[in-house]
């Protein structure tokens, strides 16, 4: 893993990078994922759980830091502490530099993350567009209402 993303840093960058100053980013990143420093010398997600390689995910936008990131289910078969680990990998990246679209059919991970807007989609349509409240009403009452308004 920590070849990989040694690689994928410098290729993103154009130039070299010193190995010490990439370990002590990668530390860093690792302990806010709470892996266990072993884990950077294993092969890239061989061997690891549906958490691990999330996580994985998470420690790749930590390391490469893109301007704008989409993740795709991320909190996809995650338990509750994954999850919360997760999003502080994502409240680490997240800054006024670089935008975040998060794609899914959950609101969990959203709860504890600043959200600017929350868009539904349905049938490949934005059926309704709002702040973070929309989260807070499909916890509590689901996704009936904006389906049923656009199937009408």
């Amino acid at each position: 893993m920590t070849d990989f993303l040694k690689t994928a840093l410098v290729a993103q960058q154009g130039k070299p990078i010193r190995s010490m100053q990439f370990m002590n980013q990668l530390n860093d990143s690792l302990n806010i994922l709470h892996f266990d420093k072993s884990y950077s010398t294993r092969y890239l997600n061989v061997g690891f759980s549906g958490g691990e390689k999330k996580k994985s995910e998470i420690l790749q936008l930590l390391t490469l830091k893109p301007k704008l990131a989409i993740l795709d289910e991320t909190d996809s078969g995650l338990d509750v502490d994954a999850i919360r680990v997760v999003t502080d990998g994502i409240l680490s990246y997240k800054n006024e530099e670089n935008a975040l679209l998060i794609i899914s059919h959950s609101p969990r991970l959203l709860e504890n993350l600043p959200v600017d807007y929350v868009h539904i989609l349905y049938n490949g349509k934005f059926v309704t567009i709002g702040s973070r409240d929309l989260i807070d009403e499909i916890n509590s009452n689901g996704f009936g209402r904006f389906i049923q308004a656009e199937v009408k």
